[in-house]
């Protein structure tokens, strides 16, 4: 028995053990990886401005059906009770049923009009599907390359707070001994402290920009992930020009504009249908009287037609009205292309002048990189002051920073110039 009790105690003791080690392993397991491209998939599939755009579109698509309907045939029935009396004759009831239809044939291009500008918006909003994806393309990119910015500024801030703390133990030392005097102690316990709460900022504003991405992305605000790329140089060798023409060809916004312009020039059409007759075949079954439905029936089938031959200015003023609209909305199509023009120049300048600093930003790292070990040569050899090394590592913390924004930069405003040229999401 009492090896019973020792086995069924081992037992229990080798899954306490287990689930000890698995719940370990699950603790210590290493946040998942994501790329850039995973990012955008999961932003598309999630945030709420797709999903905004799609319901516009399904909205538009009946919005064709809804105006379709006015070319086609209406039926209607309708049933009424009456009951009466007077002081010549006795009570009475009256039963009125009738089943009604109207066709219009012919609306002066009124309905026809409408069909295509429901079909214009169809298309619009199915452009604004587009541009709401490769907007939240950017957004995603720009916020991934945040965490990535964020992520190496906290780098380059714990290289300095590591570089001044050696330094600091090391003046320490050589104050213990009596080689350096007090101030130096002074001076690198200050720069440490300013150092640790530069620090502290950059983990803060990457905690910040983490949330961002995760918010973009649909994950939970705070989760953690490992960004499997990085801000590398990728060169863009297309021209100024041909970006622009890129744009002005692929750009979602253009194509709306144009569907802009030619709803407002139909809208002018719809205004002037009111100068035109309409033509509509009707017809009319009824039954009536004193017992329901009724005993009496009767039908009629006829065709009216409509001329408003005077309306006191109604359609003329409408017909203006149309025509100032497309007035306005073919200004906005100018205003539109130019602005997409500035967008793009906007971006490539950037992007290239982001470039141009890359390579002088690595430059200025190796440059500062060797000032700092010779300012520490110099210093440790008493030939030079603190504040010299003080200020070599301030230089480097400097250059480092200024290398990893010229990066940023760079990428940051690629994405952005492919947004402004219409690149769609892959």
């Amino acid at each position: 028995m009492s090896y019973k009790k020792y086995g069924v105690k081992s037992a229990v003791s080798l899954l306490a053990t287990g689930l000890v080690v698995l719940n370990t392993a699950m603790v210590l397991a290493a946040p998942p990886e994501i790329s850039l491209d995973d990012s955008v998939a999961m932003a598309l599939k999630s945030n709420p401005s797709i999903q905004m755009a799609l319901a516009d579109k399904e909205k538009a698509l009946w919005g064709i059906k809804e105006n379709e309907a006015g070319k086609l045939p209406t039926l209607s029935l309708a049933s009424a009770y009456n009951h009466g009396s007077s002081s010549l004759a006795t009570d009475s009831d009256n039963f009125n049923n009738s089943l009604k239809v109207n066709w219009p044939l012919y609306t002066g291009g009124r309905v026809e009009g409408q069909i295509d500008q429901a079909k214009l918006s169809a298309d619009i909003a199915n452009l604004g599907v587009a541009k709401a994806q490769q907007q939240l393309k950017l957004d995603t990119t720009t916020a991934y390359y945040d965490v990535l910015q964020g992520r190496n500024v906290v780098k380059v801030n714990q290289e300095t707070v590591d570089n001044l703390t050696e330094h600091l133990k090391n003046v320490q030392a050589q104050y213990q001994v009596g080689t350096v005097a007090k101030l130096d102690v002074l001076q690198s316990q200050v720069q440490l402290a300013n150092a640790q709460q530069n620090l502290t900022k950059a983990q803060n504003t990457y905690d910040v920009d983490v949330a961002s991405f995760n918010n973009i992305t649909g994950m939970p605000l705070d989760s953690q992930t490992i960004m499997k790329d990085d801000l590398t140089y990728v060169p863009y060798h297309m021209s100024l020009a041909d970006s622009i023409k890129m744009a002005q060809e692929k750009r979602p916004e253009i194509a709306q504009s144009q569907d802009n312009i030619n709803i407002a020039k139909t809208g002018i059409k719809i205004a002037d249908s009111g100068r035109l007759p309409t033509v509509a075949v009707s017809g009319n079954q009824g039954i009536n009287g004193s017992t329901f439905p009724g005993d009496n029936n009767s039908w009629s089938v006829g065709i009216s037609a409509n001329w408003n031959v005077f309306d006191a200015g109604l359609t003329s003023a409408k017909v203006k009205e149309a025509r100032a609209n497309d007035d306005k909305v073919r200004a906005g199509d100018k205003q539109t292309r130019d602005g997409i023009e500035l967008e793009v120049r906007e971006a490539y300048l950037s992007m290239k002048e982001a470039e141009a600093r890359i390579e002088t930003s690595k430059v200025a790292v190796g440059q500062a990189v060797e000032n700092l070990k010779a300012s520490e040569a110099k210093y440790y050899a008493g030939a030079g002051t603190n504040m010299d090394v003080i200020d070599a590592q301030m230089a480097l913390t400097q250059a480092n920073t200024n290398a990893t924004q010229a990066s940023y930069d760079y990428n940051v405003n690629k994405a952005k110039l492919e947004k402004a040229e219409g690149v769609g999401v892959k």
